[in-house]
């Protein structure tokens, strides 16, 4: 089969390569449409170490070849779970499955989906129903991760939630606060492009970002600061202003990644406000059927997300844009 091989950091290249063999209980998918995101352009460039060679990508969407059961036939559409785990160990034990440390992802540490064909144990494929395309499918996988963070973060009825960030995973986490009861979702983003986009998906306010945006939140809340703060950027000043911007007592959620050795936060606010901190990693098997589902019934809506499709030979070109924040592009699908 053609694979984008990954041979070096910063080296793809287009090659044959076999054609991977399911093993028992696997399913052997064909691969029709796969998303990239920032993990991907961090294994590209080295700063997520892997072994290589490896083929990339974990946001992958297409046709069962062979393998399955009566629930999974060849022929169906499924979207793939690339969550890896043991279920032996006190994580899979207690149902902390992302946490295992036998685990692993499809696209990190085994190969994924950026090639024709892609292997996934049965249990971690789901049928995509006749209102979900495949072209959009990938990106219900980025939604998994927020669901499983505001499960986390137990974001329901009546809240104030403020979305620090308004990238995909922004846009998705303000549609799925607004889907579990959220009585205010704000959106904040430097770009009005992203608050304007924000808006359109059911944001009840919107606001730039930095001394603004906590402006913004503490007079939309009384002077009182959100119930829940998401912060999707992973940079420190705008978790500095999460902090600034959750109310007392409130919850705080590191959705971003965060890189940073050293930071400088208003510590003080963290002893004086007495925040709940609740960060996330990747998602459980549960995730998948209810965020298919939020997706199917209109709940989320994810087409609008996705502003480019290329080729997967172009996954390079692909990888560059997300190295540039430019107003009109979001999600980028790859289709093979």
């Amino acid at each position: 089969m053609q694979a984008l091989v990954l041979q070096r950091a910063g080296e793809l290249a287009v090659a044959e390569v076999e054609t991977p063999q399911p093993r028992r209980d696997d399913v052997l998918v064909r691969v029709r449409h796969s998303g990239i995101c920032g993990t991907d352009l961090k294994i590209f460039t080295g700063a997520v170490p892997v072994t290589y060679p490896l083929i990339m990508g974990h946001e992958m969407a297409g046709d069962v070849v062979s393998g399955g059961d009566g629930l999974v036939t060849p022929g169906q559409r499924v979207l793939v779970d690339p969550v890896l785990f043991c279920g032996t160990c006190v994580d899979c034990r207690a149902g902390r499955t992302n946490l295992c440390a036998n685990g692993g992802i499809i696209g990190r540490e085994v190969n994924g989906g950026f090639a024709e064909f892609v292997t996934a144990p049965r249990t971690h494929v789901h049928v995509l129903p006749d209102a979900i395309d495949t072209r959009s499918a990938p990106a219900i996988q980025v939604l998994t991760t927020c669901l499983h963070a505001q499960r986390r973060a137990a974001v329901g009825s009546g809240q104030s939630v403020a979305v620090v960030g308004l990238g995909v995973s922004g846009q998705l986490h303000a549609q799925l606060a607004r889907a579990r009861g959220a009585a205010l979702v704000i959106g904040l983003s430097r770009s009005a492009w992203k608050r304007q986009v924000a808006e359109r998906l059911g944001a009840h306010l919107t606001s730039s970002s930095g001394d603004a945006a906590v402006a913004a939140v503490r007079n939309a809340t009384g002077g009182h600061g959100a119930d829940v703060v998401i912060e999707c950027t992973g940079h420190m000043k705008a978790l500095a202003d999460a902090i600034a911007m959750v109310r007392p007592g409130g919850t705080i959620v590191l959705f971003g990644i965060y890189t940073d050795r050293e930071a400088a936060l208003p510590f003080y606010q963290l002893y004086f406000k007495e925040p709940t901190i609740v960060s996330a990693r990747a998602a459980r098997p549960e995730d998948f059927p209810e965020s298919i589902a939020l997706v199917a019934g209109g709940a989320i809506s994810i087409s609008p997300l996705i502003t480019h499709t290329v080729p997967v030979t172009q996954l390079r070109e692909a990888l560059a844009m997300l190295e540039d924040d430019v107003d009109g592009r979001m999600k980028i699908i790859l289709e093979h």
